[in-house]
């Protein structure tokens, strides 16, 4: 069984230029002529037509193309094992430029206004884009998201690196009272969760006290909140939100 160049070209999804560009440097030379010397194509034509499409999707040239299927310590199984393993490779490198993409467009929808390693440099493996559909679909609606996205939409690295540093110097003084021995509902307890507070008020949100309340419910009842929380200390989580209830129920 043997096809025509353009039966080939249609076949492959390539042109008939091309096929003829790889007969003329010898990268794909048809096994038989037809008697008016039109090039024909076997099986095995074809085989080495696909071997040399895969390893031109994962970016070599042409040149090196041909030194490794003209390698003949090579069979054709490594030639497959080998493409797999470069296109897993591909796939993984692709999965995670998507990902970067879209926490990308979701930084962007939140007001993130920072480049990929801006926002690694400023919040690590914790990018807040991760949770941003999750958001918009509890608060989009509020006046609170509004004020959100309105502020942070002006903040640069250098002002997220500092919200970040006083955010970590709070989180630092907190574990410093927990490990004092101090009950969660004292005044020193209840001023931590008021300055919590009050630095959400300035950076992102007017965050009533009930707002705050509802905050703290959400530290123990999301295990995602409280497993991030957690890592700076085990319990603290939950020590944060009787504190924050605490507060809010002084003040109203």
């Amino acid at each position: 069984m043997s096809y025509s160049v353009g039966h080939v070209a249609g076949l492959a999804g390539v042109t008939v230029r091309t096929l003829h560009h790889y007969d003329e440097i010898g990268l794909l030379s048809p096994s038989e002529r037809s008697h008016a010397g039109h090039r024909r194509y076997g099986d095995e034509d074809l085989d080495r037509l696909q071997q040399i499409l895969f390893y031109r999707e994962l970016g070599f040239p042409l040149d090196q193309v041909k030194v490794l299927l003209d390698d003949p310590g090579v069979d054709p199984q490594e030639h497959l094992r080998r493409q797999h393993s470069l296109l897993a490779d591909r796939i993984e490198q692709l999965q995670k430029m998507a990902t970067a993409v879209e926490q990308a467009m979701e930084a962007k929808k939140m007001g993130i206004n920072l480049t990929p390693e801006e926002r690694f440099e400023v919040f690590g493996d914790e990018d807040p884009a991760q949770y941003e559909e999750e958001a918009e679909q509890r608060w989009g609606g509020t006046d609170a998201w509004a004020e959100s996205r309105r502020k942070t939409a002006s903040y640069t690295k250098e002002d997220w690196l500092r919200i970040r540093a006083e955010a970590d110097g709070w989180t630092r003084r907190m574990i410093a009272l927990i490990e004092s021995g101090a009950e969660p509902t004292s005044e020193a307890a209840m001023d931590m969760a008021e300055e919590h507070r009050q630095q959400i008020c300035q950076y992102h949100y007017t965050c009533t006290h009930e707002i705050h309340s509802c905050l703290a419910e959400m530290f123990v009842a999301d295990e995602r909140f409280t497993r991030n929380i957690d890592k700076a200390k085990p319990g603290l989580a939950a020590y944060m939100s009787e504190a924050m209830i605490a507060n809010a129920l002084r003040h109203l």
